[in-house]
């Protein structure tokens, strides 16, 4: 498609777009901070005239960027400020981590990926766009990255076969979670809220998200 073309295409599609998400969306804030990421720039060349559907796409390394709806549900159940600690498990692209950025100026984001090479070119595409609040950590065998914590937030981008208490225990008083609950082909998107007292569960909505690999997750084999 001719480069023209293609923005044009995109252009429309990125209208159309936020003009479905603002039925379901009501936090204005973060249809702001997803307006201001370039999508088309986190999914590889050959799709990128597709950057602007309302849909996943593969991201190579059997990942995917996820649904804009999807990221919009769960950020806006982060209810992030802008001074906010934030993890994300899962980095894939590095587009949900921009996203998380833009609500917390103020704050960091860190984010941690089990595929070395897709980390780096995250890292890479952050750099790129001038974020300076995000930290691309390679993953480790736990779960996570206390190092870092205690986070306000915490979002997890693969599917998880229960809550990972090492994910909770990183998350400080009043810190919110938004994980992907469930088996390797359908879950719940589910809200956990750590009070003083313990947990709290709030159901998002059914999702479909790759698997988590390792401790707390899935064998990286069936």
């Amino acid at each position: 498609m001719p480069e023209r073309e293609l923005e044009k295409k995109l252009s429309a599609d990125r209208k159309k777009l936020f003009a479905s998400l603002r039925r379901s969306i009501r936090s204005k804030s973060v249809l702001r901070a997803m307006q201001r990421v370039p999508r088309d720039v986190f999914v590889p060349f050959d799709d990128r005239h597709l950057a602007y559907l309302n849909i996943p796409l593969p991201i190579g390394e059997g990942q995917t960027i996820s649904q804009p709806y999807i990221v919009a549900l769960i950020t806006e159940a982060l209810r992030l400020q802008s001074t906010d600690n934030v993890l994300e498990v899962g980095t894939g692209s590095g587009y949900q981590a921009a996203v998380l950025a833009e609500l917390v100026p103020e704050g960091k984001v860190v984010t941690v990926e089990v595929v070395r090479h897709l980390a780096q070119q995250a890292r890479e595409t952050l750099c790129d766009l001038g974020y300076r609040n995000i930290f691309v950590e390679d993953s480790s065998e736990i779960l996570g990255c206390a190092w870092r914590g205690p986070y306000d937030a915490i979002v997890v981008s693969a599917a998880a076969p229960c809550l990972p208490a090492s994910l909770i225990s990183q998350l400080g008083v009043g810190g919110r979670m938004v994980v992907p609950v469930g088996n390797r082909e359908q879950q719940e998107l589910v809200c956990v809220l750590r009070t003083g007292e313990g947990i709290s569960l709030r159901m998002l909505g059914p999702c479909r998200f790759v698997p988590l690999i390792g401790r707390e997750a899935f064998p990286s084999s069936l």
